[in-house]
């Protein structure tokens, strides 16, 4: 109990004592009344609903927004998830404390463990809540007051993982005495800004190729005047920008850049261009945290083909070179213009090679492959979507 006060003091000193440091690039001084720090109870905060960087995964997050769940049962499932993989993998856990590394069993021969997206979430969201727990909440949310009436609320601007880590600590990890507050900076709500959302997000590490992709859509659609909801919005949203451009914003085109860490014009659209990829495509690449120099190749080919070149990437950890090859071949650029009776030359060359499937072997295929593609990975990864596209013509042949 007495770290627990400890703590507390600590963090109402803190709190006494913000200067312009804390608030960024918030132009107003902090003896300005509209501007305020305070101890808020968690059931009083909530994240940012089209805020760009995901920190549950997408279908929890969509869940939580639309209220179906509270926050506990949102961390609930995200646990449950990391539980599955845990043990599909051989590393059962029962409390949540079970995730971060003993370091008095670590050893200099001990094989690096490869964690799925989720536990290395979990981890690092559990990972932060003791660091919360033991030092305080040493860095305050920045919050909008989006208070009605009464009822007082408040909507994250920037710390959603402190925010989430907190309920972590509140309700899965034993022995909290914490008092179910958390420290935040209020801006009102007419002061709500998405370029300083922006700012913190690229100022901080962990934004993915297409977090940032959907920060570039958030910035574009409210310069052009778009109007940002207050509830969680699929991809559709952020794909609108595709139609959008800095040509014709010139005037914001300097803070654009600026609040995506400074990039250049050509860096920018290549961003933005990561839209065009599907839905399954978008949710797997940040999963997995792709790089945009790899996305960008996946984005200029048929639709159709993204998630299955997505996953070969993840599969067989594809170099953006080895992605630029295989989206460049002849397999992904068939025309899907065509008539449905129409058969193209490459399809008639593949239906002859299944009357000679007999005269080769399979480590002639797999000579023949490795001097075709000069890349055991990119070989692998043409005999995935070939096994994928027999499967789906045998598919369509029992449908006939």
């Amino acid at each position: 109990m007495a770290r627990s006060n400890g703590n507390t003091s600590r963090v109402d000193d803190l709190l006494a004592s913000v200067t312009g440091d804390l608030l960024g690039d918030l132009p107003q001084a902090f003896t300005d009344n509209s501007i305020r720090v305070e101890r808020i109870l968690l059931e009083m905060v909530r994240p940012d609903p089209v805020q760009p960087r995901r920190v549950l995964p997408e279908s929890i997050h969509l869940n939580f927004h639309n209220n179906r769940v509270t926050p506990t049962q949102a961390l609930r499932e995200l646990v449950q998830i990391v539980q599955i993989a845990a043990r599909q993998r051989g590393r059962p856990f029962n409390n949540v404390l079970e995730l971060l590394p003993n370091g008095d069993d670590e050893r200099d021969d001990e094989p690096v463990v490869n964690l799925s997206p989720e536990e290395t979430l979990l981890r690092d969201l559990v990972n932060l809540a003791i660091t919360i727990r033991d030092d305080g909440q040493v860095n305050p949310l920045t919050v909008v007051d989006v208070s009605q009436g009464v009822t007082r609320l408040f909507r994250i601007e920037t710390g959603e993982r402190r925010y989430w880590a907190t309920w972590l600590l509140r309700d899965f990890i034993p022995n909290y005495t914490g008092d179910g507050m958390i420290p935040c900076i209020i801006i009102p709500a007419n002061r709500s800004s998405v370029f300083r959302q922006a700012k913190e997000n690229t100022a901080r590490s962990g934004l993915t190729a297409i977090a940032l992709a959907r920060q570039a859509a958030l910035l574009l659609l409210t310069v052009h005047g778009y109007e940002v909801p207050a509830y969680a919005v699929g991809h559709e949203f952020y794909r609108q920008a595709l139609d959008l451009d800095l040509r014709a914003k010139r005037e914001y085109t300097d803070m654009i850049l600026s609040a995506m860490g400074g990039i250049k014009r050509a860096q920018f659209s290549l961003i933005k261009s990561l839209l065009r990829l599907s839905d399954e495509a978008l949710e797997l690449a940040d999963r997995h945290d792709i790089e945009e120099k790899k996305l960008r190749y996946v984005a200029n080919i048929a639709t159709e083909y993204h998630a299955e070149v997505i996953r070969q990437i993840i599969d067989f950890n594809l170099t953006s070179k080895q992605v630029k090859e295989l989206c460049e071949g002849e397999t992904l650029d068939a025309s899907q213009d065509d008539p449905v009776d129409k058969v193209s030359p490459a399809a008639s060359k593949l239906a002859k090679v299944t009357q000679t499937i007999n005269a080769t072997t399979p480590q002639e295929l797999a000579r023949a492959l490795m001097q075709q593609e000069k890349d055991a990975a990119i070989a692998r990864a043409r005999l995935q979507a070939m096994r994928k596209l027999i499967s789906e013509a045998e598919r369509y042949l029992s449908d006939e």
